[in-house]
Formats: C-alpha cells, structure tokens, sequence
C-alpha cells in the first residue's frame, strides 16, 4: 500500500505537467488576447512561480524518501496553497477576471515564502 504522503508528491508532478501546458497555452492559444490586453507578462509570471513550486514540490518527494516525509508534507502543501493562489489569481486576471481577485495573489506569495522559510527551519534542524 502506498504512503498517504505520496499524494502530495504526485500532486507535484500533476501541477508541473499543468504547468507546461498552461505555459503552452498563453504562448499559443492566448497569444493575441494577452497581448491585446497587455497582460502577457502576467501570465509569464504565473506559470513561472507555479512550475518552480510544482518542480520544488517534486523534489521535497525525492528527498521524503530518504526520511521525514510528514514535516515536508507542510512546506509542500504551502507551496500548492501559494500555486492556487499566487498563480491561480494571476492567470484569472490576466484572462480579464474581476479586479476583487487581485488581493489574493499576494496570500499566495505569502504561502510561498511560508514555505520555503518551513523548509530553512528543517534543513536547520537537521543539521544539528
């Protein structure tokens, strides 16, 4: 039986391949009404903070095998909340979403820093 903290691992590579494609898809699919809008840089962005978490994520997964797999389950799920949010506001804005989701980008970028601060404090500790 597989652990249950794989799910978020895996979860990691789901959100990369995502990434990839909604990479692909502003570059294609939404080229013209990006650019029309001037919100290419935006979505530029987006998918640029959300494949370095989904890659971090997948990496967090590697280095749980070797041991502690709970306490990395936090900064991973840090990272989706920040991919959700950071991200997730980005590319509804960038499509012309309502202004309200503006503030929740910043949230996102907060759960990125939280996790990553997470992480500083194990390596930490596990130096000791």
């Amino acid at each position: 039986m597989k652990e249950k903290s794989s799910l978020v691992f895996a979860l990691g590579a789901v959100l990369s391949a995502v990434g990839v494609v909604l990479g692909a898809f502003g570059a294609h699919a939404l080229e013209e009404r990006l650019a029309e809008a001037g919100r290419t840089a935006v979505w530029e962005t987006a998918v640029l903070y959300h494949l370095v978490h989904a890659v971090a994520i997948v990496a967090l997964g590697a280095w749980a095998k070797a041991g502690q797999t709970g306490c990395l389950q936090g900064v991973a799920w840090a990272w989706v909340a920040g991919i959700v949010l950071f991200s997730g506001s980005l590319y509804w804005l960038s499509l012309g979403g309502p202004a309200f989701v503006g503030p929740i980008t910043p949230l996102g970028g907060l759960a990125f820093i939280a996790g990553w601060l997470y992480l500083a404090v194990l390596l930490l500790r596990r130096s000791d």
